[in-house]
């Protein structure tokens, strides 16, 4: 109900404001664009290429937080470190690093990359070693006592313990990267001739379609959705949920 309200303000505002094209264009329009994207590939190409360099993050991303996250659990030394440079760098948005990520890997993909393992591997650290350390000593013992040691028990006993906690740190990781994403093709896609839907956006803007321009914006706004209210919620359902667990924050 309040999309369609919103929708219609948007419309209403664009025929009483007889605004221009370029600067307000109306629903129609938009969605004439987006057919039309859709339908020559155009928008299905970006799209991939944005998932693409998100999926090429996340596998580093995840990799190296639990690296990390598992020195710092058998290391006092390194969890303080772990804490320090997590509170540095966790605050700080991935593209207020744009500039220092031109210098270091020049214009193109390897620079987005960088921006986007650093949008997702503090959240995932934070909230893994916050998931690990609030696994009960009981939990533990009971692995121990029916034969589970190291790996082993780590994957049957600490890590659905955490998992709350390491799903809220996926959920925030995503939610990140997602958005440092556009903001990073915007500038180095454009540049290096290729990327995804941030690059589309800057591409259509130039040659003013901004009727093209909202319909990517459209479509970021749909996935964004989709991943979070769809994809993630239908794990919660499956896991968090159905184990009655809830995420615990660390004290």
């Amino acid at each position: 109900m309040f999309i369609v309200i919103l929708l219609t303000v948007w419309q209403l505002v664009v025929s009483l404001g007889d605004y221009s094209e370029l600067i307000l264009p109306n629903l129609r329009s938009i969605w004439d664009a987006l057919i039309e994207s859709i339908a020559s590939g155009e928008m299905g190409d970006h799209t991939a290429y944005s998932f693409y360099l998100i999926g090429q993050a996340l596998g580093i991303g995840v990799v190296l937080a639990f690296i990390l996250t598992a020195l710092a659990m058998v290391s006092p030394m390194i969890a303080d470190f772990m804490k320090t440079i997590t509170t540095i760098f966790h605050p700080l948005p991935g593209v207020a690093l744009l500039p220092i990520a031109l210098l270091w890997f020049g214009i193109g993909e390897k620079s987005i990359i960088f921006i986007l393992v650093h949008s997702i591997i503090w959240p995932l650290i934070l909230n893994t070693y916050t998931g690990f350390r609030s696994v009960s000593r009981t939990q533990l013992e009971v692995g121990r006592n029916i034969g589970l040691k190291g790996l082993k028990l780590v994957s049957s006993v600490m890590v659905p313990s955490a998992f709350p906690n390491i799903l809220t740190g996926f959920k925030i990781a995503w939610s990140n990267s997602w958005r440092s994403l556009v903001a990073a093709e915007m500038i180095f896609g454009a540049s290096g001739g290729q990327g995804g839907l941030g690059w589309l956006i800057y591409q259509k803007r130039f040659f003013l379609e901004t009727p093209y321009v909202f319909a990517a914006l459209f479509v970021i706004i749909i996935i964004g959705i989709l991943v979070e209210n769809v994809f993630f919620a239908q794990i919660e359902r499956l896991t968090v949920q159905r184990w009655g667990m809830v995420a615990r924050k660390e004290e």
